[in-house]
């Protein structure tokens, strides 16, 4: 059963501001927001909310880290909030996505557009790896002696079959790569994929053949050479682009009675023809100088690619400028079948564990404890956004500059021994699949990665152990200390106190306490005492009731925002005034329909309005509750707690 976000949603939209929102989408881990003014917004009530585990404001958008999973949940209660549709009116979803790239650089469009481009690709290439690497391991000759066979007995047949498994994605990987460019320029997609299959037909003399020196390229005119684009990334990225320019050029130009057979004609044609006859070759050229320089400067001596590899890294993701390198390690395997640069760029991903790990360890604070082992839990998998927005910037930089430094060791290391991926797509745990078909880079690489969550583990404990964390936030507790519970009087959602629309209950003029929205099953609400006493405030209207309790305890239950000017309507009240009352008895009940017809907030406060005599005051951290479940515990303070005055 999934939990109610409806009080957390609330939350975060109350503190940045309905007027203050122009669009709301969420990824992943995060809820992004684009927003009128990033400096009105309170960061530190943001960040004091339970399950945020950070705030930060980049590509244009204001970034709440809330999680894997839990995002999804939160962003669909902002959904039932009716806040998305406010904020966007009637704008369709492309609209929106307009709205928001006004508000990016061009820096971060082409890093967006190289995001969507390959983000869809990047399964089939991960499993691909994955073939290679089983392939590898099956078919190692020390792996078949254990069964007393040799690589010959395997029969060519089934070389065969395993070779479709672990060729197709790389033989066509310019024809996935148009398809996906068409997909993101809102071509047509079935039009890209076949452009694609043309530069790769097997018409064509191959390009890596050609380059071999074992084919020869066609002498088109007798002059212009012609070979097949196999493994250049680039080429099929122009020619998705141009594709989609021109696709949409004819759509509009084309007499619509031609247009369904016309303009994919035409966009085939032309774009076929002008890749082929001298942009395709060019654009070829450029991108084997791109790789080759990625290459030299991973080989670089001593390690020193590596480390500014790996050191460079976390600052690309914390910019987020880190989606182009899935071009150029496409390119790489494209290229050579192996891809070193994920290799450093995966030592990000083991020191956050190690410095998360420390925080965890160190930590004192509850709610700083649970971030950490969030953060610590997606890392695991690879989605470091809660580990670098709600632990390493958080916290005055230190963990970041550990992960920098310790990232960038254990690239340097990894590059000193020359240790490559065979696929891309996989990080922390799984990222060892892409290890498998080679027995010694996959030791290499997990003595390496281990090593480096060690010392960045290390490293934070000696120097970046924040002293905010290492404060316990549990509540003091003694042998003479007296607890009492306050429980729920109605079915509904919990909301904090401070986010009450009204300032007299927000800022806690009345007393410390929690609200509840009611949950409407019926066309009454019921109201139930929440303590054991004596009845002190039984308002004429309806609206509100006081209670005290044996102890001392002073109660004030508070039906709805501004609901006196009601007079009654829409309220029973069933006690009086000095009536003595059990916990759970009915109270009195209210219409909310009758709330919301007067464009009333039919949120119940319950409030402590002697709260100053007592040591803590601490409201369930439940999103919901149920009348007679426990709502705030209320701490008494001894002789010993009450500072002289």
């Amino acid at each position: 059963m999934s939990k109610d976000y409806s009080a957390l949603a609330k939350q975060i939209i109350d503190i940045i501001g309905v007027e203050n929102i122009e669009s709301v989408t969420h990824c992943q881990t995060r809820l992004r927001f684009v927003v009128k003014d990033a400096k009105i917004i309170d960061k530190a009530k943001l960040e004091s909310l339970d399950l945020v585990k950070g705030v930060f404001f980049g590509s244009g958008q204001y970034q709440v880290i809330i999680g894997t999973g839990v995002v999804n949940d939160v962003y669909d209660a902002i959904e039932h909030l009716h806040v998305v549709n406010a904020i966007y009116g009637q704008e369709t979803a492309a609209t929106t996505t307009e709205s928001n790239d006004e508000h990016k650089t061009k820096l971060q469009r082409f890093m967006a557009m190289l995001s969507g481009i390959f983000i869809p690709i990047i399964p089939v290439i991960a499993a691909t790896g994955l073939f290679l690497g089983l392939q590898s391991a099956f078919t190692n000759a020390q792996v078949l002696k254990l069964f007393g066979i040799t690589p010959a007995a395997i029969p060519a047949s089934l070389n065969t079959v395993i070779s479709v498994l672990t060729g197709t994605v790389f033989s066509f990987l310019p024809a996935l790569i148009v398809w996906s460019t068409f997909r993101y320029f809102k071509g047509t997609p079935i039009v890209g994929i076949v452009i694609g299959l043309m530069l790769v037909s097997p018409s064509l003399p191959n390009a890596y053949s050609v380059a071999g020196g074992t084919a020869k390229a066609i002498m088109l005119f007798g002059k212009i050479p012609v070979i097949g684009s196999q493994g250049s990334v680039l080429t099929a990225l122009v020619a998705g682009y141009l594709g989609c320019v021109l696709e949409h050029y004819f759509h509009k130009h084309v007499p619509n009675v031609l247009d369904q057979i016309l303009t994919p004609f035409l966009t085939m044609l032309v774009t076929f023809a002008i890749m082929i006859l001298g942009v395709g070759p060019i654009v070829h050229s450029i991108e084997n100088v791109l790789v080759a320089g990625v290459e030299g400067l991973i080989h670089l001596p001593f390690g020193i690619g590596g480390f500014l590899i790996g050191a460079a890294y976390p600052l690309m993701v914390l910019v987020g400028i880190h989606q182009m390198m899935i071009a150029i390690e496409t390119s790489l395997l494209a290229a050579t079948k192996l891809n070193p640069l994920i290799t450093l760029e995966a030592m990000y991903g083991f020191a956050n564990l190690g410095v998360a790990l420390a925080m965890i360890m160190r930590a004192k604070s509850q709610k700083a404890k649970a971030n950490f082992i969030g953060a610590f839990s997606s890392q695991l998998f690879g989605v470091s956004e809660p580990t670098l927005f709600g632990v390493l910037i958080r916290y005055n930089f230190k963990p970041l500059i550990i992960t920098v430094l310790t990232s960038g060791l254990g690239a340097g290391v990894l590059s000193i021994l020359s240790v490559a991926a065979n696929s891309y797509g996989l990080a922390v745990v799984p990222s060892y699949l892409m290890y498998i078909y080679n027995v010694r880079n996959l030791l290499i690489y997990t003595i390496v990665s281990l090593l480096t969550i060690v010392v960045a583990f290390v490293a934070t404990n000696m120097f970046a152990i924040p002293a905010d964390i290492l404060k316990s936030d549990e509540p003091v507790t003694t042998d003479d200390v007296a607890d009492n519970t306050v429980y729920a009087p109605i079915d509904g959602q919990t909301v904090a106190l401070t986010q009450v629309n009204d300032p007299v209950f927000s800022s806690k003029m009345m007393g410390d306490g929690v609200a509840i929205k009611p949950q409407v099953t019926a066309d009454t609400v019921k109201i139930y005492a929440p303590q054991s006493g004596t009845m002190s405030v039984v308002a004429d209207t309806g609206h509100a009731y006081g209670l005290t309790t044996p102890e001392g305890l002073e109660l004030l239950i508070h039906i709805g925002i501004d609901t006196v000017s009601l007079n009654g309507q829409g309220f029973k009240v069933a006690v009086k005034l000095g009536q003595a009352v059990q916990q759970g008895d009915l109270l009195g009940e209210f219409t909310p329909a009758v709330i919301k017809q007067a464009k009333l907030d039919d949120t119940v406060m319950v409030i402590i309005t002697n709260s100053k005599q007592y040591l803590s005051i601490e409201p369930t951290s439940e999103p919901t509750v149920k009348a007679g479940t426990s709502l705030i515990a209320v701490q008494t303070a001894t002789v010993a707690d009450v500072q002289p005055a």
